[in-house]
């Protein structure tokens, strides 16, 4: 991790077209800004860890239903063939 000290209107830059400024220090709390092109999502940690874990989710889901698809399937082939 790269650790870098920055006062209020300093800037950084990442991969020459990403910059993060400073713009306000208050006691505990920095305000940052973040100039990056829109093809590059940005998101707060916390709101992509949510996102992360409703994908993960999501998918846990869709293979519980590929699971039930594939019970009833055989199940339906099984009393088509008369091997019920």
């Amino acid at each position: 991790m790269l650790v870098l000290s920055r006062q209020s209107d300093e800037s950084i830059i990442i991969d020459n077209n990403i910059t993060v400024k400073v713009l306000e220090v208050s006691g505990d709390t920095v305000k940052i800004g973040i100039d990056a092109p829109r093809s590059i999502p940005v998101y707060r940690k916390e709101l992509y860890d949510a996102i992360t874990e409703e994908n993960i989710s999501a998918t846990r889901n869709q293979f519980d239903g590929l699971d039930e698809f594939t019970r009833l399937f055989n199940r339906e082939s099984a009393i088509q063939t008369g091997n019920e």
